[in-house]
């Protein structure tokens, strides 16, 4: 008895297996996924191309608030692309397998408004992606900080926001959670330099040396000569005098550390012409 049901099993697989006409079906489904799969990475490539061409290419001929918007609104739309590209493409290759794909979509929309309800923050996420890009509060290449993080935009998605900072670590922060940001990149920038003399150096004779060493500056971020705006508080320790300088966006630290550099040399000088005198 059980020899025969062996025997009527392998039957069965033999036959299966020497079926023709199903592994020709299989193999036909299988060269039109593979077909599936080149037209949708060709369709994807050729959307990218136009993309940049249309938004990334063109960034000179634009203005740089516009430009800014075209870079975000090209990186976020080649990734709308590619999702829809690809959700098509699933779709085709599961009705090349005989799914019926209409109790499939009913059941989808059904668990997606489930999910709707359940994944508010996701959803929070999305609009407040799209608000941001749409409101033009910061775009890839701005330097932001929200929160304790700080870092240059690499990317704005559908869901979160990824920083770099200049550290090297990479923050990704979902959208939903960016509740209060400062852009460094869109107004220029004001380096500000304390210098603490000592209570006996002569207060008119240094600021006329630090008017003179920063005049000697030069800096292509530098907008303007630095000023000296002379004493800004005295105490038992020293008087302290300020110096600002108007720079290009997110370059106020470059600046006031050359500031420093430039001021600490002059002081060495005068301090060594001093000892010889």
């Amino acid at each position: 008895m059980l020899s025969t049901q062996l025997q009527t099993i392998n039957d069965h697989i033999l036959g299966w297996l020497s079926d023709e006409e199903m592994w020709a079906d299989i193999g036909t489904a299988l060269i039109r996924v593979a077909f599936i799969l080149l037209i949708s990475w060709i369709v994807i490539w050729i959307a990218n191309k136009a993309i940049n061409a249309s938004f990334i290419n063109r960034e000179s001929k634009r203005l740089a608030v516009q430009t800014r918007r075209m870079r975000t609104l090209g990186k976020l739309l080649k990734n709308v692309v590619s999702y829809v590209i690809h959700f098509v493409s699933v779709l085709l290759i599961l009705s090349e397998f005989n799914i019926n794909l209409g109790p499939l979509l009913a059941g989808a929309g059904v668990i997606g408004l489930a999910i709707g309800f359940g994944a508010q923050s996701l959803v929070k996420d999305i609009i407040t992606g799209f608000f941001i890009i749409l409101e033009d509060q910061f775009a890839v290449g701005d330097t932001i900080q929200t929160g304790s993080f700080k870092g240059t935009v690499e990317m704005i998605g559908l869901r979160s926001t990824r920083l770099l900072s200049w550290t090297g670590e990479l923050h990704i922060i979902p959208n939903g959670s960016i509740n209060e940001v400062t852009n460094y990149s869109l107004r220029n920038s004001l380096a500000v330099v304390d210098i603490v003399i000592p209570v006996g150096d002569n207060v008119e004779e240094v600021t006329q040396l630090l008017q003179t060493t920063v005049k000697e500056i030069e800096d292509v971020n530098l907008l303007g000569e630095p000023q000296v705006l002379g004493v800004q508080q005295i105490t038992t320790g020293g008087t302290t005098l300020r110096i600002i300088a108007e720079c290009r966006p997110n370059t106020h630290g470059d600046i006031a550390t050359k500031i420093n550099s430039a001021i600490r040399r002059a002081l060495d000088i005068r301090t060594a012409e001093a000892e010889r005198a």
